[in-house]
């Protein structure tokens, strides 16, 4: 560890501890000398001045919180005596000129993706099989019982084999701290078998609790979100059983598939439950028409494409008070060389852009998207409030622990993935990406509603800060997770791809590690590495419902 403490911003009135730091210690910083008074954990922060009761604390240089009672130099700040603030925001004059960084690197490289008609690009292949409503959740087990083992999309099922050893074990006569204490074999999960059509990933299962009940706007939103997989270019086609009463219609998801893809001609299978009858119809229906549909999609091969083709969803979850120093600028750098390249990013999670408002409006292009990104996130925020809530209750107790101790704080390092970029288009959920550049897309900070969110608007690649860890991925996009710190990394390495605990540590800048990570992008895209999520089959997936989700 080549240093102890860090200053985010010149204008910040605290600091961050990278290791334990007892109280009592003389810390020094930039010549600066500051005794503390309290313990400070790592990843905490302490103040550098004293700041009187009602004073702004200030880090990343905005507002982020506001003394409970005085908190003295070499403070620990905690919720017992700060609590959360964070600057009003106007829409005005953009200011969006910003520094490119250098891409030459990267200017004629490709990856190895599949192309779609409409000019998309898929960093996978897969074949969906989709329920209308949560009626048809059953049926949609049975097919998947039917056809993931036989086409050899299974997976080793490795608990499985240690429990029965250990089942053996007891019928033995095994006596329980046998049962508790014994080595078993057993490998992380593994393919099980040849597939029968190698072009294609995998069929994945998108089933939800959906499509009736609630009111109209939420199906409808829901057949936007369906629609957003089935166009999806990392999606061949789609099986789609419909019990045909529910209120997410066909006919909508259909209107839905036409607003993200005037031009659609995917292989697509939709089923009408009541219309067929028996269930036993229904299902041999649905294999025969999954099956040719699998035909059609194994014809299609991988081929280059330019960088420019990919979109990514920058995500967080499990974040830690390193996620705002290390991992979110290390990717936000490298959202910067895609958007050079000519690529999109997609930065969501709305309650976690508290703050931070008036940066990104002023990044706008132009008024009408300031304008339209000031009114989702005030609406938003008057939704929480009204429901009792607020984007001030945001920071989950992980977070809290971790020196994460208000919303805007969460929120400020949250912000770091979006980079420097100009923002070229805001969306609203579950709009789709049509603008090269950085987008803005609103959706709760949530981790699975959000990566849902960002994948149904056309992510094809996602990368996903943690610092405490999380397993979470995607049904059809590689979920790339990357760990805040090195402890971490360690510690959770079955589920953890990427360490950017280096840049804590004094050992990568924010740039060598943004640039590591675009190079790895390039090879998951191209379908050379297989991802932790992917290999576990972390198959998340949860619509958002527009009620308030923090």
């Amino acid at each position: 560890m080549k240093q102890r403490i860090i200053k985010v911003h010149p204008a910040d009135n605290v600091l961050v501890a990278l290791v334990d730091l007892p109280a009592g210690e003389a810390v020094e910083y930039k010549g600066d000398s500051y005794t503390l008074t309290d313990f400070i954990p790592a990843k905490h922060k302490f103040a550098i001045a004293d700041i009187a009761e009602g004073g702004e604390i200030i880090m990343y240089g905005v507002l982020v919180g506001k003394a409970k009672s005085p908190i003295p130099v070499g403070g620990l700040l905690s919720t017992g005596n700060v609590v959360h603030a964070a600057s009003s925001f106007l829409t005005g004059s953009s200011h969006t000129d910003w520094h490119k960084p250098d891409v030459s690197k990267w200017q004629s490289q490709t990856f190895n993706g599949y192309h779609r008609e409409d000019g998309s690009v898929g960093t996978a292949n897969y074949w969906l099989v989709i329920p209308m409503v949560f009626c048809e959740n059953r049926n949609i087990e049975v097919l998947q019982e039917a056809l993931v083992k036989p086409l050899g999309y299974g997976r080793k099922k490795t608990y499985e084999i240690k429990a029965q050893q250990l089942i053996g074990m007891i019928k033995a006569g095994g006596e329980i701290n046998e049962v508790l204490y014994t080595e078993i074999d057993g490998d992380t999960a593994q393919s099980t078998g040849n597939k029968l059509f190698p072009n294609v990933d995998g069929i994945k299962f998108l089933s939800h609790t959906g499509g009736c009940g609630g009111t109209r706007q939420d199906s409808t939103t829901l057949c936007g979100l369906l629609a957003g997989y089935i166009t999806h270019p990392n999606v061949a086609g789609a099986t789609v059983l419909s019990l045909g009463c529910q209120n997410a219609e066909v006919r909508t998801l259909q209107e839905e598939i036409s607003k993200r893809s005037p031009e659609f001609n995917k292989p697509l299978y939709i089923l009408d439950q009541q219309k067929t009858g028996k269930e036993a119809d229904l299902m041999e229906l649905a294999i025969r028409q999954t099956l040719a549909g699998l035909m059609q999609a194994n014809k299609i091969t991988r081929k280059p494409a330019p960088l420019s083709k990919l979109v990514i969803g920058l995500e967080c979850g499990g974040s830690d008070g390193f996620s705002g120093i290390s991992a979110n600028p290390a990717i936000g750098y490298t959202s910067d060389l895609l958007v050079t390249l000519g690529g999109s990013v997609i930065l969501s999670e709305f309650p976690e852009l508290c703050g931070v408002e008036q940066n990104l409006i002023d990044r706008c292009l132009d008024k009408d998207k300031a304008e339209r990104f000031a009114s989702l996130v005030s609406s938003y925020s008057q939704r929480a409030e009204e429901a009792g809530s607020g984007f001030y209750m945001n920071p989950s107790p992980g977070n809290i622990k971790d020196g994460l101790i208000t919303d805007a704080i969460k929120s400020a390092g949250a912000a770091k993935k979006g980079g420097t970029s100009p923002v070229a288009d805001v969306l609203d959920y579950p709009e789709k990406v049509t603008k090269p550049g950085l987008n803005l897309l609103c959706t709760p900070g949530n981790d699975v509603e959000s990566t849902t969110a960002e994948v149904g608007s056309g992510a094809n690649v996602v990368l996903f800060t943690t610092g405490l860890g999380t397993p979470t991925g995607n049904p059809i996009v590689p979920v790339v997770k990357i760990a805040t710190n090195t402890t971490l990394f360690n510690k959770m390495s079955d589920i953890i791809d990427i360490n950017t605990g280096t840049i804590v540590e004094g050992d990568e800048t924010i740039e060598q590690a943004g640039e590591r990570i675009l190079d790895y992008v390039i090879k998951v895209a191209s379908g050379e590495i297989e991802v932790s999520a992917v290999r576990h089959g972390q198959d998340d997936f949860i619509p958002w419902k527009r009620g308030v989700s923090l």
